[in-house]
C-alpha cells in the first residue's frame, strides 16, 4: 500500500479505507519519536496497519510470530504494541504479559476479531490499555493510535516532572493518605499498584470515606500527573445541564447558549477524569460516554459531526453498590465493566478505628496552624479522649471526625489538654422531629418530679450503656471515663441491677 488516503485494503473482515486522519494534531517530530510494534499472524492485515501507520509519521515494526515478537522486545523497547489476541501458540496475552514486563510503560493494544466482555475486560484487569475489534476502519485505528501516542507523550512529560522536581530537591511523592489500618492499607496498595497504569478504576464506599482522595492519589502517580485532573459531581446537577458541561455545546443548541463551549472532557484530555456519583448519571448520558470511553469521541450538545478526539483516563466513584446498580436497572451493565477495571473498596471509619490517633492529630495540627497565630503550641489530645473518640459511631466517616477536629482545634485552649467533653456532642440518630422528639409520650406522664426521676434513670442507662462500650469492661477505665471514683459507680450498677460482668455487654 503506497498511500492510505487513496487506497482500500480489505483483510477478511476489517477494512482500511478513507482519507488519513491526525485527530490529536501531533507534530511530525513527535510522531516519530514513537516507536510501535505490530504483531498478527495474518500478514494482509499486519501488512495494511503497518503501512497506514507509517505514512502517519510513527516508527512502525511488524512481526508475524509471537516468539520473534518477545524477543525483538527483549532487545529495543516499544512505546505502543498493537497485538492480535488469537495467535498460536504464543497469544495476544502472552505478548501483553511480556511487553509490560520489558518495558512497564508500554501501552499494548489487542486486537480481536471474537470480543467478548469477559475477555476484555481480563484483558484490561491484566494491563492492557484497550482493545481494537474487529473489523475496524483505517479511522478508527488511526484515532486510537493518536490517542495511545498522545498518553505516550503526556507520560514522558510527567517523568522529566518528576525527575526535575527530584534534581532540584522537590518531593514527587506530594501526597500522602492517612491510616495504618489492614483493610485501609490493602486500598491504598491497590490504588498505588494501579495508578502507574491506564486503566479505568471504580472507587466504591460510604459518604465521608475518601473516595476522591484516592482519586487525587491515582493521579498524581499516574504517567498523567502533569496535566489536569478534572472532577464533574453527577448527582450535582440536572440532566441537561450535566450534558453540557461534561460534552460541551453548540451556539443556538438551547436557549441561553450563545457561544460553542468546550465540554470537561476535552479539558480533561491527557489527564484524568473523575466521574463522582457514577449511578446518579441518567441512562442517555451513560450511553453517550460509553462511546467516549470506547472510541474517545465527544459530540457536543447540538451537534452533528464528532467535534473532539481524547486521550482521558477514567476513575468513577460511587457511595452505592455498583453492582447493586447494575442490577437494579441503575447502571449500564457495558458501562459498569468499561469502568471497573480495578474495583477499590473504602472502609467506612468505624471499620478502621485504629486510624482515628492518626487522623485526629493531624487534623488538629492542620486546622491548629489554620486557624491560630503562627507558632502556637497545639493542645495534647488526652488517651481517653481518643478512646472516646474510637467509640463514636462516625456516620459521616473521615469527614466528620474532620468537622469535628476542627471544631475542637477553633475552641480549645493551648495549655489545657483536650478532654473528652470538649468533643461537640450531635445527635448519632437523624431525627425528623424536633429537638425533643426522643422523649416518649409514657415519659412525661404524671408530675414534674415523677416525670424527672424516668427521664433521670433512661438517662443513667443509657450513659453506662455508651460507657461499656467505651470501657470493654474495665472497671478502672470506665470510672476514669465518666469521671467518677470507683464507688459512686458501682452504685450506679447496683440501682440499675448490673453487675461487672454484664457492663462489658451493655453496649454490644
Amino acid at each position: 500500500m503506497t498511500s492510505a488516503s487513496s487506497d482500500t485494503l480489505a483483510t477478511g473482515s476489517t477494512s482500511f479505507s478513507g482519507p488519513s486522519v491526525d485527530p490529536l494534531a501531533l507534530s511530525e517530530k513527535e510522531k516519530a519519536s514513537i516507536s510501535l510494534l505490530i504483531v498478527d499472524d495474518d500478514r494482509t492485515l499486519r501488512e495494511g496497519c503497518a503501512s497506514i501507520l507509517q505514512v502517519d509519521g510513527f516508527d512502525v515494526q511488524s512481526m508475524g510470530r509471537g516468539d520473534e515478537a518477545i524477543a525483538l522486545m527483549r532487545r529495543r523497547k516499544f512505546d505502543i504494541v498493537l497485538v492480535d489476541l488469537y495467535m498460536s501458540p504464543i497469544t495476544g496475552m502472552d505478548i501483553l504479559a511480556a511487553a509490560l514486563e520489558t518495558y512497564k510503560d508500554a501501552i499494548v493494544i489487542l486486537m480481536t476479531g471474537n470480543p467478548s466482555v469477559a475477555t476484555n475486560v481480563q484483558a484490561l484487569e491484566e494491563g492492557a490499555w484497550d482493545y481494537l475489534p474487529k473489523p475496524f476502519s483505517a479511522t478508527h485505528l488511526q484515532v486510537l493510535i493518536g490517542r495511545a501516542a498522545h498518553a505516550v507523550l503526556v507520560a514522558r512529560e510527567t517523568r522529566e516532572m518528576r525527575a526535575n522536581l527530584l534534581e532540584t530537591g522537590g518531593n514527587s511523592d506530594r501526597m500522602q493518605l492517612l491510616g495504618v489500618s489492614a483493610s485501609f492499607r490493602k486500598a491504598v496498595e491497590l490504588a498505588r499498584r494501579v495508578a502507574g497504569t491506564d486503566a479505568s478504576v471504580m472507587i466504591s464506599g460510604e459518604s465521608g470515606t475518601g473516595k476522591e482522595m484516592i482519586a487525587q492519589f491515582i493521579h498524581r502517580h499516574s504517567r498523567r500527573a502533569s496535566r489536569n485532573m478534572v472532577a464533574v459531581n453527577c448527582a450535582a446537577m440536572p440532566e441537561q445541564l450535566l450534558e453540557s458541561e461534561m460534552f460541551g455545546h453548540r451556539k443556538g443548541s438551547f436557549t441561553g447558549a450563545d457561544r460553542d463551549k468546550p465540554g470537561l472532557l476535552e479539558t480533561a484530555n491527557g489527564g484524568t477524569f473523575l466521574l463522582d456519583e457514577l449511578t446518579e448519571m441518567s441512562h442517555p448520558l451513560q450511553a453517550k460516554l460509553l462511546r467516549v470511553i470506547q472510541d474517545g469521541v465527544v459530540r457536543r450538545v447540538g451537534s452533528e459531526t464528532q467535534d473532539a478526539v481524547v486521550d482521558v483516563r477514567f476513575i468513577s466513584a460511587t457511595n452505592r453498590d455498583p453492582q447493586e446498580a447494575v442490577r437494579d436497572g441503575i447502571l449500564r451493565e457495558d458501562l459498569f465493566y468499561r469502568l471497573r477495571v480495578v474495583p477499590i473498596k473504602l472502609p467506612p471509619l468505624r471499620q478502621r478505628l485504629e486510624d482515628i490517633p492518626l487522623l485526629a492529630n493531624h487534623f488538629l495540627g492542620y486546622y491548629w496552624e489554620r486557624h491560630r497565630e503562627k507558632g502556637a503550641t497545639p493542645p495534647e489530645i488526652l488517651p481517653e479522649t481518643i478512646e472516646y473518640l474510637q467509640s463514636r459511631p462516625w456516620r459521616g466517616n473521615v469527614r466528620e471526625l474532620q468537622n469535628v477536629i476542627e471544631h475542637v482545634a477553633v475552641i480549645a485552649e493551648s495549655e489545657r489538654a483536650i478532654r473528652p467533653e470538649d468533643i461537640p456532642m450531635y445527635d448519632d440518630v437523624p431525627s425528623s422531629g424536633s429537638a425533643g422528639s426522643t422523649l416518649t409520650p409514657d415519659l412525661m406522664l404524671g408530675t414534674y418530679h415523677a416525670a424527672k426521676d424516668r427521664l433521670v434513670m433512661q438517662f443513667e442507662k443509657e450513659y453506662l450503656s455508651r460507657l461499656a462500650t467505651r470501657a470493654g469492661g474495665n472497671m478502672s477505665k470506665a470510672a476514669r471515663l465518666a469521671g467518677i471514683d470507683r464507688t459512686t459507680l458501682y452504685r450506679l450498677m447496683e440501682k440499675h441491677g448490673v453487675n461487672r460482668d454484664e457492663l462489658s455487654s451493655l453496649g454490644d
